[in-house]
């Protein structure tokens, strides 16, 4: 990832991060520069530790049921607590093994989506290089330090300390510090996908810059050889937003069921969480209220970056249709005809490529959907409650009745 890849080049240490998770292959495996030969001995090395990583994936799946198992015999709980326990962590392991067959079979399109990335820079660049370039390229890798950067360390430092004391007794250490490993990795996929996200805002982003460019020229330019040759940079930026748009549609094929198993994951951890808040309210040896509640805020903020940071790239690409507008209402673009059907063109595009972050058409990914989870996980939470309240009260009935009948 040399010269012309510069954002790839800043997302290498994420990605690296990413891969010692076994989320995603190392990004030099996509590096032409490296040995043929080497390079498959280490994909062939590389595809054994991530087998070996989704072992212990499973193995901890197994290790916590019957954790579960135990302390719901401890506790003599209803059939619930188990069969809810038992989904949550079938859909641990099921988000494992989607995450790692997504990565084997999607191997091929995440370099083209690494190539369309390093084309797309390249020409954004060229394009812009007639009106003065582009902004500081530092720029990008401190948006992706405080937009990714900091919730990395933040999740990866918090959810140890919410999570581990959480396992209960019936785990052991040891265990308890691979499950630790496996809740983390599943937890940083969606980092990865928001890494990709800010790739495409960046890209966006120096699109419009070079729209508003094109604006400003157009605003003093009487001469009919540059009006031509901005026509000319006008339809290269509405090919290249174009690309832009299908690029996202490969992001989505390609993070599709692993966003999927997430959300539902943290959805239904949330609900396990406070299954147990329930159960040991009454507690005075519980010891992980407060921890279950920041377990319970740090699986909300996780899908939350992903959707605030999708909303404000389909922000920033919806502001193109105003620039465009700003620009039909200059008087050279009534009378030059050229430049009129070129705006009228780059408007019909933008009105027929809408950019939306979708999870294969479920739902999207933005913060109206997030908005919908947060009242979806209330609702069954006040049906989790309500449906307790009836079995404490109906159990505190029997218990009475005996009583009466007794005397």
């Amino acid at each position: 990832m040399k010269g012309r890849r510069r954002l790839l080049a800043a997302a290498r240490p994420y990605l690296q991060i990413f891969s010692v998770f076994a989320l995603t292959p190392p990004p030099n495996f996509f590096d032409r520069t490296t040995n043929r030969r080497l390079r498959r001995f280490l994909i062939v090395g590389y595809g054994v530790y991530s087998l070996f990583f989704l072992g212990i994936l499973i193995c901890m799946s197994y290790v916590n049921v019957l954790a579960l198992n135990a302390e719901i015999e401890q506790f003599q709980l209803e059939d619930f607590t188990r069969a809810m326990g038992r989904v949550q962590k079938v859909v641990l392991a099921s988000m494992g093994i989607v995450i790692h067959l997504n990565m084997f079979l999607n191997y091929r399109r995440l370099g083209h989506i690494y190539e369309d990335i390093a084309d797309l820079e390249m020409e954004i660049d060229d394009a812009s290089q007639c009106f003065g370039g582009q902004p500081g390229h530092n720029s990008f890798r401190y948006r992706l330090a405080t937009n990714c950067g900091l919730w990395l360390v933040a999740l990866v430092g918090l959810m140890p300390r919410f999570t581990i004391e959480a396992m209960g007794p019936f785990v052991s250490w040891p265990s308890k510090i691979l499950s630790e490993l496996v809740l983390i990795m599943l937890q940083l996929k969606c980092l990865e996908y928001c890494v990709f996200v800010v790739m495409v805002y960046e890209l966006v982003l120096r699109l419009r810059h070079t729209l508003r460019q094109l604006q400003v020229e157009l605003a003093d330019c009487n001469q009919r050889d540059l009006l031509q040759a901005l026509c000319v940079a006008l339809r290269r930026n509405q090919q290249l937003l174009g690309r832009v748009w299908r690029l996202v549609g490969e992001l989505e094929k390609y993070f599709t069921l692993p966003m999927m198993f997430l959300f539902l994951f943290n959805g239904l951890t949330i609900l396990h969480v406070v299954n147990w808040a329930y159960i040991n309210q009454f507690n005075p040896a519980d010891c992980c209220r407060y921890v279950r509640l920041g377990n319970c805020v740090l699986l909300l903020i996780n899908p939350l970056v992903a959707c605030y940071l999708s909303q404000r790239c389909v922000n920033a690409y919806n502001s193109f249709p105003r620039i465009l507008h700003q620009i039909r209402c200059l008087s050279v673009a009534n009378n030059f005809p050229v430049l009129s059907m070129g705006l009228r063109e780059y408007c019909l595009q933008l009105q027929h490529l809408r950019l939306l972050f979708t999870c294969g058409g479920f739902f999207d990914i933005n913060l109206k959907n997030f908005g919908g989870l947060i009242v979806t996980i209330l609702g069954y939470t006040i049906i989790l409650v309500q449906f307790k309240f009836q079995a404490v009260a109906e159990e505190k009935g029997r218990f009475d009745l005996n009583n009466s009948k007794s005397f």
